[in-house]
């Protein structure tokens, strides 16, 4: 009876031991499988990443400095620009020249901004707007923009006008290619479907159009961020008597390069930060999308 009894305890002990193994193995396999897609996406993203490239510039630009292989008189250190910025921060003109830079940038902008999203619109949901739209559109984009100081000059004067609605063109331009190409891409079930259900043409363009374009929108968006303040730089070189650029021409005039260099690190600076406030504000409009990035 014992002998019976230890011969089914092993023979149970063997089914099971046959069982669970073809078991372990499908979850080593399954977890090594795991594994291996997981390699393939960015991981997770490190705190202040961005900051990572502008903190290594800096600590070269630092470290080549301190070890005298950069010419002062071309470059200065880093350290002699910040007590140049501090300099004229105190002095006052730094401040009026920065919000005077400020309120074109932001001008421009706005109205950049409000007729790209117009234009797209007419010209992504309306075969007419389209036909009327893009073309004009294009060929303003294949022209340099820079190169229509000139005639902005003869057409609205030396001011400051020109000057906005330089921007403008600069900022409305990929906006409304990156806008637009979403709308077109669209998949046209999704038209359907809301056909289908008997949505109202404002139903469909907030329940469908807005979502699609969103993601081509923030990129336009952020691209227009960028040209604003690359216009900027330009155009207050161009019969300005106070911002950034302003500032930067004088400088040059009198072969003050730490000048010239404070004037670029706060280009830089706005430009970085801008740039980030969007990047923020995409991430939690767009939360419901999974991307690689998120």
């Amino acid at each position: 009876m014992t002998a019976v009894t230890t011969t089914t305890h092993t023979t149970t002990q063997t089914t099971d031991t046959t069982t669970t193994a073809p078991l372990t193995a499908l979850a080593e396999d399954g977890a090594r499988q795991v594994r291996r897609r997981r390699r393939l996406a960015p991981g997770k993203r490190l705190p202040a990443a961005r900051l990572a490239g502008p903190a290594a510039v800096l600590a070269s630009w630092s470290i080549a400095s301190a070890a005298g292989l950069l010419d002062p008189g071309a470059i200065p250190a880093p350290w002699t620009v910040l007590e140049t910025g501090s300099r004229l921060w105190s002095a006052g003109t730094l401040p009026d020249d920065i919000l005077t830079s400020l309120q074109r940038a932001a001008t421009g902008f706005s109205i950049g901004l409000t007729v790209g999203i117009l234009l797209a619109l007419a010209s992504g949901l309306t075969r007419t707007g389209e036909a009327l739209i893009d073309g004009t559109v294009n060929l303003n984009r294949a022209i340099p923009t820079l190169g229509l100081i000139p005639l902005f000059i003869l057409w609205l004067g030396i001011g400051e006008t020109f000057k906005i609605a330089i921007i403008a063109i600069v900022v409305y331009i990929p906006i409304y290619l990156n806008t637009h190409a979403a709308l077109s891409g669209i998949d046209s079930r999704f038209v359907e479907l809301a056909e289908v259900q008997g949505l109202s043409k404002f139903r469909f363009i907030r329940q469908v159009v807005i979502p699609g374009a969103l993601p081509g929108f923030f990129v336009g968006l952020r691209l227009g961020v960028t040209g604003s303040w690359l216009g900027l730089v330009v155009l207050e070189q161009i019969n300005a008597t106070s911002g950034l650029g302003y500032m930067m021409f004088q400088a040059q005039n009198y072969g003050q390069t730490d000048v010239i260099l404070v004037g670029l690190v706060v280009y830089g600076i706005f430009g970085l930060i801008s740039d980030s406030a969007v990047r923020i504000v995409e991430r939690r409009v767009l939360s419901w999308r999974r991307t690689l990035s998120s």
